[in-house]
């Protein structure tokens, strides 16, 4: 993915309203990335990525961001929760696991792209396949007359096949009856290789089973078969290494939950320090053996984002706060921003809803007098109780249309206009009691 800055904070934008500051910061590790690439070897060695740990309250964009990433980029990317990891001793999942799923990402990326290239190949021999299965085969020693009747039917077969006229015929078919390279990227090497052994010893789970499937449904167990025996998948794995270790990102979620705060008790879970000193190591550049093979972690990016509103920054260990050197704050939700979100953003909450409702022959309209009052009535909420962000104007807006959803099947051919006044008269009273507002909104 070689977009510029400005490419990919214009992207970003068409999601996400606002926290410039993030995007840009974000935009230039990206294109910091394909730089590096452009530099001869040794220099490459040199430069390590900027790993950036971002700040703000739930809601603001933070995972957000990282998920727009995942969508708009074609390097190896996960999305991990810190809070999901325990240290090394402690029952759960130990942190380089977070490394392998990047691998297993990789993998399936490259894989992935490899058929799309491959894609004629496989689609010639699925066809191959299917007519082979509908067309009795030519007798040995048939005529030269029998030989171009053959390749004539064939050819028909071959067309009426491309235009689904033959998708509802039922043939025989070998599927894979399992998979072992499906295995879970969270285990260690060592486990794995004990398990791919009694795989063995008991039997592989690729043994072919034969089904009988409609054409249709043939196309797909076919596809399979043919990227198993088409795609060179040594090849796929070293691209993969290569791709996971010089363009991965790992995001990082919720990385305050394993920050230890100064003013805590002594007894708080001993096991948060722990997780980020296992985490360190990860983060400073080292050598994860997967069941692909070792990655290197050194120039892998890191993203960290945390809401800190009981922990700090600072309440990180040092070594690893160090570690994370560009920091990005961002900013709570106005009124004004809201009201963006629900008007300005690609497929926003409000197109989701009108499209939903459209699949019961409903037109839902929102006056703009309407949606202002959404966006103040979510930011008042937020400012009473706790702050979550833009995740209140689901809870406001379903609360808005909950009737006209529950009933939409009798509504249909209508119209229906969401006013500031229906906006009020199913919110206000919600709003005075505090004790409704609280658990209601």
């Amino acid at each position: 993915m070689n977009m510029t800055p400005k490419e990919t904070v214009s992207y970003l934008d068409a999601y996400i309203i606002g926290q410039l500051d993030a995007k840009k910061a974000i935009a230039i590790a990206l294109r910091n990335r394909y730089r590096r690439l452009q530099l001869d070897a040794q220099m490459q060695e040199e430069v390590m990525p900027k790993n950036i740990l971002m700040i703000g309250s739930t809601g603001v964009g933070k995972t957000e961001i990282a998920r727009r990433l995942a969508k708009m980029m074609s390097l190896p990317f996960v999305k991990v929760e810190a809070s999901k990891y325990t240290e090394v001793g402690f029952v759960g999942r130990d942190v380089e696991s977070m490394v392998r799923d990047l691998v297993m990402a990789s993998v399936n990326l490259v894989r992935a792209e490899h058929k799309i290239k491959n894609i004629s190949s496989i689609d010639a021999y699925v066809e191959k396949s299917i007519i082979e299965k509908l067309l009795p085969p030519l007798p040995k020693g048939a005529s030269d007359e029998k030989k171009d009747d053959y390749t004539k039917s064939y050819a028909r077969m071959k067309e009426k096949l491309k235009n689904g006229e033959l998708d509802e015929l039922s043939i025989e078919v070998e599927v894979s009856g399992g998979n072992s390279d499906m295995s879970d990227s969270s285990l260690p090497p060592e486990i794995l290789k004990v398990q791919e052994s009694f795989i063995k010893i008991l039997g592989s789970g690729k043994e072919s089973i034969k089904k009988e499937l409609k054409v249709k449904n043939a196309k797909e167990a076919l596809r399979s078969e043919a990227s198993e025996k088409l795609l060179d998948f040594d090849a796929i794995k070293v691209e993969a290494l290569d791709r996971a270790q010089n363009g991965g990102i790992i995001f990082i979620d919720e990385i305050d939950k394993v920050a230890v705060s100064a003013s805590a008790s002594h007894k708080s879970d001993p096991s948060k320090e722990g997780v980020q000193r296992d985490l360190l190591p990860i983060v400073e550049g080292s050598d994860v053996n997967t069941k692909y093979g070792i990655v290197k972690t050194d120039h892998v990016l890191f993203i960290a984002a945390g809401a800190f509103h009981v922990s700090k920054p600072s309440d990180l260990i040092p070594e690893l706060q160090g570690r994370f050197p560009l920091r990005v704050e961002l900013d709570s939700l106005t009124e004004e921003v809201l009201y963006k979100i629900l008007t300005q953003a690609k497929n926003s909450l409000l197109l989701q809803y009108e499209a939903l409702l459209s699949t019961e022959n409903v037109e839902l309209v929102f006056e703009d007098e309407a949606i202002r009052s959404i966006a103040k009535i979510a930011q008042m909420t937020n400012e009473k109780m706790e702050d979550i962000g833009a995740r209140r104007l689901h809870t406001v807006i379903e609360k808005v249309i909950e009737e006209i959803s529950y009933s939409a099947d009798e509504h249909g051919g209508e119209k229906i206009v969401i006013t500031k006044e229906l906006v009020h008269e199913r919110l206000d009273d919600i709003i005075e009691d505090e004790d409704s507002s609280r658990y209601i909104l």
